[in-house]
């Protein structure tokens, strides 16, 4: 024992720690880390990572307990006035800061292979490595320093492992693990989850609240349950995608009693703790206190819903185009669009901003029209030029640079036809770009009608945008090239994100998979089987647009015809949703921030629905 403890000696240590087996454990560490960072960028973990982050709850046990028991040991000798545990004391300290170390790195490759809460993570993890450099510092006291220090600084260590591991409880078991132990069963929703009043039972009669409060309880269902309880996954009998399923239950009977939140079994499954056999849902995060508490109050009201037909929970966004009326004009606002801002500002409380000065004006006008800061001679004859409609002329001028505004604005339509991808993965001629043909249109000013006709019905310099990219090997049925088509084409021409419903019923929309690949069918040889998640599902889809108000596409046409059919549907002036899709891109090009953002999500609320809709009617019926 004798022997074991002189080579504990601090000078020791640091030779081992600084020797080639401190080296070799140190690089060891590092290497597994960064293995898991970018096994994890890749959303692939490797199976070995998986496995040694999963035995950090095992290890961190270790440094837990030696840390409470050193102490211990540390205050029986203060107590007694002695230095009979000082061996043991620093024997433990070492175990728990080598137990520790491990332990830490185990809970990297933890991070990096799950799925949590990333403030807690980083709190966790930040706590862990000061307990590990506090307890290196307690141990190398004992031999440096005599006294109160070593006593506090293994106080410091303890209570920085506690901390420590109370945030790794509140990762496994839920943000309250400690907290709920001092509240009640009833949990409420947070004072600012809500804007119902449970306590006035009357002021949630009204169909339009009951209906808002049925948005909320179907959105998390359909955020945390659907996965396992919707059309595509049905466990235990159970179905919560409809009222009539909500109600009717599963294999063991109704899951909400009305009136009765602690005899619902929904609500005692969802309360069960992380781990629990029977706990909902079984992956990935726990509901909230506030879910939680909304979805006991509305089964305490008694589970009302809407009469009549179920509205979705989703905004759809209008498709026919509307001319809102335009607001009066004053002695300084004539133009329509700053009409409609000025009654947003005064609506919004917001003070117009003084006109900006000729020299940032025309530095402005150039950048956003050909992309170029304008030269001096041009800036100085601006300044000198003392004609009332400059302003007017000077963009007149700049748009006749037709090389000039091709050049420019080439760019922002490659990024969003995603035309001349470049990248890897690809076969050999599996790709074509489509540039020659978006230059000249850009140059040419071709209107935006023939724009969208000429790229979804394509002539053959046009043909690469549907074409899309044919990858080498085999690829998730959503990849191919057809339903690439299709997804390109919602998203850029209708502000549709199709790429969810390409695998499975869309989790953010209404749109079903069957959707997906009756559009997909309309850019296809022959008609494409439904797969689900890549799992073929010997259904077939029709082939259809996607709104049906727009018009109908001939099943039985070949391909071209299929197209052309499809181009003009799009671009018919009664599709306002094309209009307004593209009036909201460019608008966002030039502001920065879009009516509606991201600009890919036109069913989102715009903050100016009569600006969208006027600039939209504007656009589509003035050539």
């Amino acid at each position: 024992m004798r022997r074991f403890l002189r080579h504990l000696e601090f000078r020791n240590f640091v030779k081992w720690i600084t020797g080639p087996s401190g080296i070799m454990l140190s690089l060891l560490l590092v290497s597994l880390n960064l293995f898991a960072q970018e096994s994890g960028s890749a959303n692939s973990a490797h199976w070995t990572i998986i496995f040694l982050g999963r035995l950090h709850p095992m290890v961190v046990h270790f440094p837990l307990s030696l840390f409470y028991v050193a102490l211990f040991f540390d205050l029986l000798d203060r107590y007694h006035k002695s230095e009979r545990f000082k061996a043991t004391v620093s024997i433990l300290i070492l175990l728990g800061a080598i137990t520790g170390l491990l332990s830490v790195g185990f809970g990297l490759l933890l991070e990096e292979s799950g799925e949590y809460s990333a403030d807690v993570v980083s709190y966790h993890r930040w706590t862990g490595i000061l307990t590990i450099a506090l307890s290196l510092i307690t141990w190398a006291s004992g031999f440096l320093y005599h006294g109160k220090l070593r006593g506090w600084l293994l106080a410091g260590t303890v209570l920085s492992v506690s901390v420590t591991g109370h945030l790794g409880a509140k990762i496994t078991h839920g943000e309250d693990f400690l907290s709920s132990v001092f509240t009640t069963s009833e949990i409420q929703p947070e004072s600012n989850s809500s804007e119902f009043d449970f306590n006035n039972i009357s002021s949630l009669k009204d169909e339009d609240k009951i209906h808002a409060l049925n948005v909320q309880i179907r959105t998390i269902l359909a955020h945390n349950c659907y996965n396992c309880h919707g059309a595509a996954k049905v466990k235990g009998s159970l179905r919560l995608d409809s009222k009539q399923a909500i109600f009717k239950g599963g294999k063991n009977g109704p899951v909400i009693v009305p009136g009765a939140p602690e005899q619902s079994e929904i609500i005692r499954r969802i309360r069960l703790p992380k781990g629990h056999k029977e706990v909902m849902p079984s992956k990935g995060a726990l509901l909230s206190s506030a879910e939680i508490g909304l979805l006991e109050n509305w089964i305490k009201i008694g589970a009302p819903w809407p009469v009549g037909p179920e509205r979705s929970i989703y905004r759809t966004a209008a498709l026919a185009p509307r001319l809102p009326e335009i607001p009066e004009a004053t002695s300084e606002l004539k133009s329509p669009v700053d009409r409609f801002i000025n009654r947003y500002f005064e609506k919004n409380k917001i003070t117009w901003k003084p006109a900006v000065d000729d020299r940032v004006y025309i530095r402005r006008v150039y950048l956003d029209i050909i992309g170029l800061t304008p030269p001096l001679d041009s800036i100085n004859a601006f300044l000198a030029d003392n004609r009332p409609d400059k302003r007017v002329q000077l963009v007149t001028r700049l748009l006749k640079r037709d090389d000039d505004y091709a050049q420019h604005w080439i760019s922002f339509w490659n990024d969003a036809l995603r035309n001349d991808y470049t990248g890897t993965g690809y076969i050999t001629g599996g790709r074509s770009d489509i540039t020659s043909w978006l230059y000249m249109a850009l140059r040419n000013n071709a209107p935006y009608k023939q724009f969208v006709r000429e790229l979804i019905s394509p002539v053959p310099a046009s043909a690469g945008f549907i074409r899309g990219i044919q990858w080498r090997g085999v690829v998730n049925a959503s990849q191919r090239t057809e339903m690439q088509a299709a997804q390109n084409v919602a998203q850029v021409f209708l502000g549709l994100n199709l790429k969810c419903a390409s695998c499975h019923d869309s989790f953010i929309s209404d749109w079903k998979l069957e959707d997906a690949y009756a559009f997909a069918n309309i850019f296809a040889d022959s008609t494409l089987e439904i797969n689900r998640c890549d799992k073929p599902t010997g259904r077939f889809a029709g082939t259809k647009i996607l709104y049906g108000e727009l018009g109908n596409i001939t099943a039985s046409a070949n391909k071209p015809e299929r197209l052309r059919q499809l181009a003009d549907s799009l671009v018919q002036l009664k599709n306002g949703r094309l209009y307004r899709t593209l009036v909201n891109r460019i608008w966002k090009q030039v502001m920065g921030r879009g009516l509606v953002e991201p600009a890919d999500m036109m069913d989102n609320e715009p903050w100016d629905q009569d600006l969208l809709d006027w600039l939209a009617w504007d656009f589509a019926n003035n050539g």
